[in-house]
C-alpha cells in the first residue's frame, strides 16, 4: 500500500501546480498612464492596449491631453493599420514590425508587445516596479522618428487577463 501512495503524490502535486490556461493564449486588456520627455518637449496621457494572441489581434490607442495621438488595430492575417493624426499618417502594413510606433520601442511583433507588457522586455526598456501580474512601471529610453533622444514612462493603471 505504501508504494502506491508514493506514486500518487508526485501526480497530485503536478496537477495542483499546472496552470489552467497558458499565459500566451490569454487575452490582455491594459491601460497605462504615460509620460515622455524629449528634445521637442514633454507630454503625458494614456495608452490603452488589447492583445488577443489567437490570430495576433492588437488594438492600441495612445492619447495625449485631449487628443488621440495614435490608433493601431489589426490582425496577423489581415495586416495592421496605424493612424497618427499629427503626422497625417494612415498606413496599413502586413507585418507588425513595419509599424512606426511613436513613444514606444520598435518591437517587431505582437508577441514582443506581449513580452513588453507581461515581462518588461524590450529594446531600451527597464522595469522599475513589479507586482504579481508583471511590470507596473516601465521606462523606455530610445529615439523618436527623427532620431532624437526620448524617454517614456509607462505606469500600469488597469490590467485584465482572461
Amino acid at each position: 500500500m505504501k508504494p502506491l501512495a508514493f506514486l500518487l503524490v508526485p501526480a497530485l502535486l503536478a496537477a495542483q501546480t499546472a496552470p489552467a490556461v497558458p499565459t500566451q493564449t490569454q487575452v490582455i486588456r491594459a491601460q497605462y498612464a504615460w509620460g515622455y520627455a524629449g528634445m521637442d518637449g514633454e507630454g503625458s496621457g494614456t495608452l490603452s492596449v488589447l492583445l488577443e494572441p489567437l490570430g495576433g489581434r492588437v488594438v492600441m490607442e495612445l492619447h495625449g491631453l485631449g487628443e488621440r495621438l495614435m490608433l493601431l488595430s489589426g490582425t496577423q492575417s489581415s495586416g495592421y493599420r496605424v493612424q497618427i493624426p499629427r503626422q497625417k499618417l494612415d498606413q496599413t502594413v502586413t507585418e507588425f514590425g513595419a509599424l512606426p510606433l511613436p513613444f514606444l520601442p520598435q518591437l517587431g511583433s505582437a508577441e514582443a508587445l506581449r513580452a513588453l507588457l507581461t515581462e518588461g522586455r524590450g529594446p531600451g526598456v527597464k522595469t522599475t516596479k513589479r507586482d504579481k501580474q508583471g511590470p507596473v512601471k516601465l521606462r523606455y529610453e530610445g529615439h523618436d522618428e527623427h532620431g532624437k533622444d526620448v524617454t517614456v514612462w509607462l505606469n500600469r493603471t488597469r490590467w485584465e487577463q482572461e
